[in-house]
Formats: structure tokens, sequence, C-alpha cells
């Protein structure tokens, strides 16, 4: 009976034993993949990041290639002459695209020597900025104020076929983007005709 108990109790300890390295094993896999799961998601977001930047780059290689398309018209076409609707002038507000009164004016006797002319022109439509703010914000505001520039030569007998608006932003300065002159200057729509 002795040997009996003994056996018994043997078998019982090795069971254990067992179990108990089955759960240390356990605990150590647990770890291990906790760890790597970690490891994983922060992988994921580095990728997910990556995947956000290079859709705006992707956007903005578009924008970049839109410009030059347009840049390439203007190479196309023969130079005739330019008129710049800059702050000291038609006063472009910073952070504003809206017409004044004297732009608007300028701008109708600009159409209607176009109209008189009776040439078949082209217009480029430039947009710029001063270098204040994100560039996201001075591209935008570019194509804002040569948007409200095309907009109104339409209404007032220019052909839309006719026209393109493109904008530079804050990177073709008329002046120091240093000064309040110079970013006044720096605020404008140029308006190149080409035959």
């Amino acid at each position: 009976m002795h040997k009996l108990k003994t056996a018994v109790l043997t078998s019982a300890m090795v069971a254990a034993a067992i179990s108990l390295g089955g759960c240390a094993t356990r605990d150590y896999v647990d770890q291990h993949v906790a760890v790597v799961d970690a490891k994983t998601q922060a992988t994921q977001s580095q990728v997910d990041r990556h995947t956000t930047q290079l859709a705006q780059l992707d956007q903005s290689t578009k924008e970049a290639l839109d410009r030059a398309t347009a840049a390439g018209k203007l190479a196309e076409g023969k130079f005739l002459y330019s008129m710049v609707l800059s702050d000291d002038s038609v006063k472009f507000k910073a952070a504003s695209a809206k017409l004044s009164p004297e732009a608007q004016q300028r701008l109708t006797e600009f159409a209607d020597k176009l109209k008189t002319d009776n040439r078949n022109v082209y217009l480029e439509i430039q947009g710029h900025t001063d270098a204040r703010g994100p560039e996201t914000v001075n591209q935008r505001l570019g194509e804002e104020r040569a948007e409200a520039v095309r907009v109104f030569m339409n209404r007032h007998g220019v052909p839309l076929n006719r026209m393109s608006a493109i904008s530079y932003g804050k990177e073709d300065p008329a002046g120091s983007n240093k000064t309040r002159v110079g970013r006044a200057q720096n605020r404008r729509v140029v308006l190149v005709v080409m035959s």
C-alpha cells in the first residue's frame, strides 16, 4: 500500500510539475505575443501615416502638374502684354480674394479693350499671395484670386475657353515678404495676354 501511495503521490507531483511548466510556457508565450502585437500595431500606425503622407504628395504632384500644364500653354503662345492687379492699385486685402471696386473698374476697361481689339487672344490669369500663412492656404488663396478675375472677365464678355486660372501662391514674389509694402505687392493677380 505504501508503494501505491508513493506511486500516486509521485504521479501527482509529476502532473503538477508538467502543468506548472505549461503555465509558465503559456505566460511566456502570452507576454511575447503581447510584445509582438504592440510592435505590429506601431508598425501599422507608421504605415498609415506614410500612406497619408503619400496621398498628400500625390495631391501636391497633381497640383504641380496642373500648374506646369497651364504654364505650358503660356510657353506655346506668343506673349503680347500683361496687366498686374496688385495691392497698391486694386487693394487685395490679406487673406482675401474679393475684387475691390477699383479692381472691377480696371477689369471692365481691360475686357472692353480686349473686345475692341477684336483679336483671338488667350489669357493666363495668375494668382499670387504674400508669404504669410501655410503653403496650402496660400495656394488656395492664389487660385481664388485668379478665379475671381476669370469669372469677372467672363461676365464681361471674355469666353471661358480663352482663359485659364493658375495659382503660384507665394512662389513668385514681386516684392520682399519682409516688409508691408513688399507683401502688398505680392498680393496680386497678373493677366498675361497671348496670341
